[in-house]
This record gives structure tokens, C-alpha cells and sequence, in this order.
């Protein structure tokens, strides 16, 4: 096992990793920007060294600030959590050139997984199905045309290296093509340095399922069966549960074995997560693979009883799955996740500012991983991910009503004018009871609005959002 780590992330998987490392007995080293000098990862850690201002940029995002924290403190490895430089190549290249181990794939893996067209090939090479769609990257809004023709409307077109909504449009006509081919380019290219569009088959109210998997350093992957995500908000995830009861037992074995297989041929390494969507015929089809571990995991250790972070730890250190997983890895129960956003309730915009008051739910089976304290400040440079509550309870329990109960019994207030508390309806997270993936759900939909099996706490004018 590993001396000491450094861990390359901020917020509540900063503090997941640096407990996943207590726990093993390993020293940890904490980074952080001036904007988090006061941060509960910072606190908590064995070590912590400033890299820089508060933009991303310039200090989470600045590899040779990065590295050079983890040579003056000497660590074995880095964890890159999830976000920031989790899925970048080249600062894996970096960590294995400076001889840090990178508790992750190797560069290469990531590189091929992380280009989605080449996902796309790589994964119907395996014959793991994928949506019709273009063969390569589109050089032109004509040869988007082309290619519509042959897929037949809707289509959409997505960015190759891109993810979280951006370089993503939706295209039902051929009039309205070439505006919307030249508008995802540009997004992409704003956002990721890299314009290139390719076009998949736009599948209306998808659900969207993923498999998460282990992989060791000696050729031995397993799945650790599927969630589903299919509520979301301009395709951020909101709500994720575990397992996802639209998958039925052969389809997760016979999905789970296509999955092992083509992993292990490609050399794949530590956490990952292969996403599908499903259409109205229960159909899966791959759309991309995040090499990385998720926001969502915890469902998952919920339903497994194994911890996904320590796993990830003695992977990289060399160990065998063998010696990780029990003999049988069976699901347990059922899980359900909410995010919880610091966000204008009625704007959905971030909202920073110090927080005067925060309680989170407890009890049984009841989960919150979060770095946010009273008095603590929600900075206005990173994402408005605050905590993450997940419940799990037995089939006999619907986990959707200990949920429900235990967001009730959560609230914050920032340092503002007092403002007063509400209650509202949101969408069912169960799939039992959907009748259809919402896809465009709004919390502030009339429809959302109408269906009362979940709650939705926030304060009014202010608040952080929770839901």
C-alpha cells in the first residue's frame, strides 16, 4: 500500500478520499486554491499546500502546480477525484513521468475512452451496442447532412470531447442543421478546445442507465451492477438510484459479461463507469465511458457493501480484485441519491455566500457526503455541488420515502435577509413509478409540481436549492 497520497480534487471527494486513506493506514496531502484555504479537506488532511488563486486555472487546473505540490511532499500517488484533471490524459502522462502513480487508467485507456467517437468504435468492435450514427468526427455542417439522411431525424450532435451538456444539440429538421451544427461547434470549442462534432440517433424519452466497474492491473474486471440516472436538468444529473429496476436479471448478466470482456482486452484499469441509454423497447445503446469515479458511487457501495475509493487505492497499489471483492458481490437492497445545489430557487443560477445555518439528515441508512459547515463559505469559483444524500433501505422500505423524510429534517441559510422556508412536490425518483425518462424535467415545471412523492426543500428568494 501506498506511503502517502495527494489528493488532486476540492469539496466533499477531497474528504472521501482523505477518509478512504485514514482508513488504510496512508498519509494524505491536501491542495487548495486561497478561495479554500479554511475548507474541511484542508483541515483534515496530513499536509496541505497552496497552488495558487482562486481560478481553476490557475490552481486546481494548473498541472505544474499540481505536480510540483505532490514532489515537495513526496507522495507515492495521486487521487484525482472526480472533475478537475480526473479524466486528463496528459496529466497522467505527467504523474507517470515524474514517477507518482496516478490512481487511475492509464493515460492511454483514458485517452481512447475519453475521445467519444472512438469510445463509440472501440465499443462496437466489442459488440456492446451503440446508436446509428456518424463514422467519425463531421468535417462539415454537409456532411452532417449527410449523415442525418442516412440516420433519419432526430439526431443529435454531441461534442468528441466533451461531456455535461455543452456541445450538445438536439436537431429535428434539415433546415435548422447547419445553425445548430455551427452553435455546438463553437460551445465545444469554447469549452473543451476541441470543436469536432460526430451525430448519434436522438432517442426521445431515454433512460439513462450506467454500469459501474472494477478493474485490476492483472487482467480481472467486474461489474458492480447498474444505476440509473435518468433525472436530470440541462444534462446534469439530479437524482441517481441503485439498481435501476427498468434492467431485468439477464439483461445486467448478459450486459455485464459483454462489459468484462471488452475492458479487458482494451487494458482498462481502476474505477470506471460505462453509460447507455435505454429506449421505449428496454434496448440499451453505449454513449460514453467516464474513467473515473462518480459522484453518483455511493449508491452503489449502498447495494454492494463495497467501498468504491478503497478499492480504487489498492487496485493502484497492485492488489488482485480477488483480494478486494467478496466471492459473490450480490445486491442488497435499493438506493437513492439527491444532489443538493447552491442555487436560486427560481433561477437555478449558483449561489454563493457564507452559510449561517446548515443541518443534514441522519439515522439509518441515511448518507451525506458533503464539506460544507455553519460559518463555512460557498465559494462563487467551482461547482454549485453541495452535499450529496443518499438513503438505502430493503425492498419492504421504499428507500424514496426515507429519502423524502430525511430531506425534510435538511436546511442551510446563507447570510442574508431572512427569508422563509418552503416545501415543494418534486418527480418521483423511483423508475417504479415513472412513467418516462424526464429528460427536460424542470423543478419548476407545472408537472413537477403536481406529483407529490417527493419533496423539495429551499428557501425562498435565497436559497440553496435542495433537490
Amino acid at each position: 500500500m501506498f506511503r502517502k497520497v495527494l489528493v488532486a480534487n476540492r469539496g466533499e471527494i477531497a474528504l472521501r478520499v482523505l477518509n478512504a486513506c485514514r482508513e488504510l493506514g496512508v498519509r494524505t496531502v491536501a491542495i487548495y486554491s486561497e478561495a479554500d484555504r479554511n475548507s474541511l479537506h484542508v483541515r483534515f488532511a496530513d499536509e496541505a499546500i497552496c497552488i495558487g488563486p482562486p481560478r481553476l486555472a490557475e490552481s486546481y487546473l494548473n498541472i505544474p502546480a499540481v505536480i510540483s505540490a505532490a514532489e515537495i511532499a513526496d507522495v507515492d500517488a495521486i487521487h484525482p477525484g472526480y472533475g478537475l484533471l480526473s479524466e486528463n490524459a496528459n496529466f497522467a502522462e505527467v504523474c507517470r513521468a515524474s514517477n507518482i502513480k496516478f490512481i487511475g487508467p492509464p493515460p492511454e485507456v483514458t485517452r481512447l475512452m475519453g475521445e467519444k467517437e472512438k469510445a463509440r468504435q472501440a465499443m462496437k468492435k466489442a459488440r456492446v451496442p451503440i446508436l446509428p450514427g456518424s463514422d467519425g468526427v463531421l468535417a462539415t455542417a454537409e456532411e452532417a447532412h449527410e449523415w442525418s439522411q442516412k440516420v433519419g431525424f432526430p439526431v443529435i450532435l454531441k461534442a468528441k470531447a466533451g461531456g455535461g451538456g455543452r456541445g450538445m444539440r438536439i436537431v429535428r429538421t434539415a433546415e435548422e442543421l447547419p445553425n445548430l451544427f455551427h452553435a455546438a461547434g463553437t460551445e465545444a470549442a469554447n469549452a473543451f478546445g476541441n470543436g469536432e462534432l460526430y451525430m448519434e440517433k436522438f432517442i426521445e424519452q431515454p433512460r439513462h442507465i450506467e454500469f459501474q466497474i472494477l478493474a485490476d492491473e492483472h487482467g480481472h474486471v467486474a461489474t458492480l451492477f447498474e444505476r440509473e440516472c435518468s433525472i436530470q436538468r440541462r444534462h446534469q444529473k439530479l437524482i441517481e438510484e441503485a439498481p435501476s429496476l427498468q434492467v431485468t436479471p439477464k439483461m445486467r448478466e448478459e450486459i455485464g459479461k459483454t462489459l468484462c470482456r471488452c475492458l479487458s482486452d482494451i487494458g482498462y484499469q481502476n474505477a470506471g463507469t460505462i453509460e447507455f441509454l435505454m429506449d421505449e423497447d428496454r434496448q440499451l445503446y453505449f454513449i460514453e465511458m467516464n474513467t473515473r469515479i462518480q459522484v453518483e458511487h455511493p449508491v452503489t457501495e449502498f447495494i454492494t457493501g463495497v467501498d468504491l475509493v478503497k478499492a480504487q487505492l489498492r487496485i493502484a497499489s497492485g492488489e488482485r480484485l480477488s483480494d478486494i471483492l467478496p466471492e459473490k458481490v450480490e445486491i442488497r437492497g435499493h438506493s437513492i441519491e439527491c444532489r443538493i445545489n447552491a442555487e436560486h430557487p427560481r433561477k437555478f443560477t449558483p449561489s454563493a455566500g457564507q452559510i449561517t445555518a446548515f443541518n443534514v439528515p441522519g439515522g439509518n441508512g441515511v448518507r451525506v457526503d458533503t464539506a460544507q459547515y455553519a460559518e463555512g463559505v460557498v465559494p462563487p469559483y467551482y461547482d454549485s455541488l453541495m452535499p450529496s444524500s443518499s438513503c438505502t433501505a430493503s425492498i419492504a422500505l421504499k428507500p424514496s420515502q426515507k429519502w423524502s423524510a430525511r430531506l425534510a429534517s435538511s436546511w442551510c441559510r446563507e447570510l442574508r435577509p431572512p427569508s422563509r422556508y418552503t416545501r415543494r412536490s418534486s418527480p418521483t425518483p423511483t423508475s417504479a413509478t415513472a412513467s418516462s425518462t424526464p429528460s427536460s424535467w424542470s423543478a419548476s415545471s407545472p408537472s413537477a409540481r403536481s406529483k407529490p412523492n417527493s419533496l423539495c426543500l429551499f428557501t425562498e428568494g435565497s436559497g440553496f436549492q435542495l433537490a
